[in-house]
């Protein structure tokens, strides 16, 4: 990945280039032009006039011409491209209109609070695990490390969740659904990335991601957004077999760029499979 590909007035470029082809004008109830269109989603001065500036404006913000728009004009934007809460905020993050103290990130690998530490602990025999904005795995209790593959064999400080997911051998085959994973974890890090513009650390780790892992380089181009703080997995462990959980992202009060993350059992057979897994 390019220095090119990670600036933010090219990403905020692409990525209202991106949001304003994909919007279909027959459903947004705009007049049928008689010229045909040659590319799909609105024209620029259709974006124009349902965000209340000029054309020229938008083609500027859209070539990347160093424009620094108000949050005024950033929220008529996200409501002309229908953007869902997520885009906007990383629409106002491109943009640096920031909420304050997310412009940097904590050292890689740092120490959660001891009280979040022993949180984690406390969740048993929920699995359980503490990241950072990253990913970075910063504390986790001995139920998650049983369920996650080979965890304790990873180096500390290659222990990321995004990296296992992508480069851990053992976790080629954990998630049933590794491509929804995968979009998961990128539209955290995108958002993560735009809300911590001098993370070298966070930057580092997404060039690596893209040079080393095709399947990454190929989802982040598509620029999804957003968090996913609650669902269901299914998960293929090598030893236990089939297990589906139920998982619960939390942000703490006073550490809100943490985030705790819960696995439950959704059905008592994977109960089961995990209360053996626990008892080997």
């Amino acid at each position: 990945m390019t220095t090119r590909a990670m600036d933010a007035a090219q990403e905020l470029a692409a990525f209202l280039r991106s949001r304003r082809e994909r919007l279909d004008p027959d459903r947004l109830g705009l007049p049928s032009h008689r010229r045909p269109r040659r590319t799909p989603g609105l024209r620029r001065e259709e974006v124009a006039e349902l965000a209340g500036v000029s054309t020229d404006y938008v083609v500027r913000l859209e070539q990347g011409r160093g424009l620094r728009p108000s949050a005024e004009v950033l929220g008529a934007l996200a409501r002309a491209l229908s953007l869902d809460p997520g885009e906007r905020d990383y629409l106002f993050d491109l943009a640096g209109h920031r909420r304050p103290g997310t412009t940097g990130g904590p050292a890689a690998g740092a120490a959660p609070a001891p009280a979040l530490a022993r949180l984690v602990g406390d969740l048993s025999p929920l699995p359980a695990m503490l990241l950072d904005h990253r990913y970075d795995i910063l504390a986790w209790n001995p139920e998650m490390a049983r369920l996650l593959p080979d965890f304790e064999a990873v180096p500390p400080a290659r222990r990321n969740a995004m990296r296992l997911c992508l480069l851990h051998p053992a976790m080629r085959g954990f998630y049933a659904d590794r491509e929804q994973a995968l979009r998961d974890g990128i539209a955290h890090l995108r958002a993560a990335w735009a809300a911590h513009p001098q993370d070298r650390e966070l930057s580092a780790l997404i060039a690596e991601f893209a040079t080393q892992d095709e399947d990454f380089a190929r989802l982040w181009a598509e620029r999804e957004v957003g968090v996913n703080g609650r669902g269901r997995k299914l998960l293929r462990h090598p030893a236990a077999g089939p297990i589906t959980v139920d998982f619960e992202i939390l942000l703490p009060l006073q550490d809100p760029e943490l985030r705790l993350l819960v696995y439950r059992p959704a059905d008592e057979e994977s109960r089961a499979s995990l209360d053996r897994l626990y008892a080997q």
